[in-house]
C-alpha cells in the first residue's frame, strides 16, 4: 500500500496497482520454460510460459498499467524478445500489453486465436527478419543531380548573387525541380538494390524513408538457409557502392513488420 497525506492531515492508503500479466509474444511451446532475462517493470519478474496445448504465451508477472515507452522500458521489452527468439519461433506482441490474468490470456488468445496464431507460426518457421537502411552519403547525390540534369544546374547558377526577394519564385522552382529528381534517382537506387536481394528474400516490407538522403528503409523475411546468401549480397553493394551509399543491416529482429497479432481483451 502506498500512504499519502489526505486534505484533512490524516494519513490515508491509497492501493497500489493490481497484479496482471505482461504479454510478450506467442511460441509454439507445451512445456513449462522459464527464460533468464528478467521482466519489464524493474522487478526481477521471471519471464515464462503460459500453455494450451502446444500454445504458449510468454509473460512474467506485472503491475496492471499502461508502461511509457521510455528507453528503458523498450530494452528490457526487447531482451525478453531476443532470447526468446534464440529459441523459439515467435510471433511478438506490441509493447506495452497487459491482461488481467492468466485465464484471460488461456482463453482469449491461446484458445480463441488458437488456429489464427498456429498458422502464422508455421509460415514463421525457419524464417527471420533482418533490416537494411541504405542512405546517399552527404553532398553526392546533390551533384549527381547537377551533372546529369543541365536545366537544373543552369537555373542554380542563374540565381547565384542575386537577392532573395526577387527570386522567390525562381527558387521555389529550383527545389521543386531538384525535389523531383532526387525523388526519381531514389527511386532508382531502390530498385537497384531490391533487384540484388529479391533472389533471397521470403517477403518484402517496405517502409517510409527518414530524411532527405534515405533511399530505402526495408525490412526482409528471410528463410534461415539463405541468411548468408544475403549477407554476402549487401557486403557486395557496400563494396561496389559504398564510395556513394552508406548501407546499415541490422537482425535478426522481432518479425513486427510481418506479423500483426491485434489484442482486445
Amino acid at each position: 500500500m502506498i500512504a499519502t497525506e489526505s486534505a484533512a492531515g490524516c494519513v490515508a492508503e491509497a492501493a497500489a496497482p493490481a497484479e496482471g500479466k505482461y504479454l510478450y509474444g506467442i511460441i509454439d511451446a507445451p512445456a513449462p520454460a522459464t527464460f533468464t532475462v528478467p521482466g519489464i517493470g524493474g522487478r526481477g519478474d521471471e519471464v515464462h510460459t503460459l500453455a494450451v496445448g502446444r500454445l504458449a504465451a510468454v509473460v512474467s508477472n506485472s503491475p496492471r498499467i499502461e508502461y511509457d515507452n521510455s528507453r528503458r522500458n523498450m530494452m528490457a521489452h526487447t531482451r525478453v524478445l531476443e532470447e526468446v527468439m534464440a529459441q523459439h519461433t515467435l510471433l511478438p506482441v506490441c509493447f506495452g500489453t497487459v491482461a488481467v490474468d492468466d485465464d484471460v490470456i488461456a482463453e482469449k488468445i491461446l484458445r480463441e486465436r488458437r488456429d489464427e496464431l498456429t498458422g502464422l507460426l508455421e509460415q514463421m518457421r525457419g524464417r527471420m527478419e533482418l533490416g537494411l537502411k541504405a542512405s546517399w552519403r552527404e553532398d553526392i547525390v546533390f551533384e549527381e543531380v547537377l551533372a546529369e540534369n543541365p536545366a537544373i544546374r543552369k537555373l542554380r547558377d542563374s540565381l547565384v548573387g542575386r537577392p532573395a526577394d526577387k527570386t522567390h519564385y525562381e527558387r521555389i522552382r529550383l527545389g521543386e525541380l531538384i525535389g523531383q529528381a532526387l525523388e526519381r534517382k531514389r527511386r532508382e537506387d531502390e530498385e537497384r538494390i531490391l533487384d540484388r536481394v529479391r533472389p533471397f528474400v521470403h517477403k518484402t516490407k517496405l517502409n517510409k524513408p527518414i530524411g532527405d538522403r534515405m533511399v530505402l528503409n526495408g525490412a526482409f523475411l528471410v528463410d534461415a538457409a539463405h541468411e548468408a546468401e544475403l549477407d554476402q549480397s549487401i557486403r557486395a553493394m557496400d563494396a561496389e557502392w559504398g564510395a556513394r551509399l552508406s548501407f546499415k543491416y541490422v537482425g535478426p529482429v522481432p518479425p513486427y513488420n510481418f506479423v500483426a497479432i491485434i489484442i482486445h481483451w
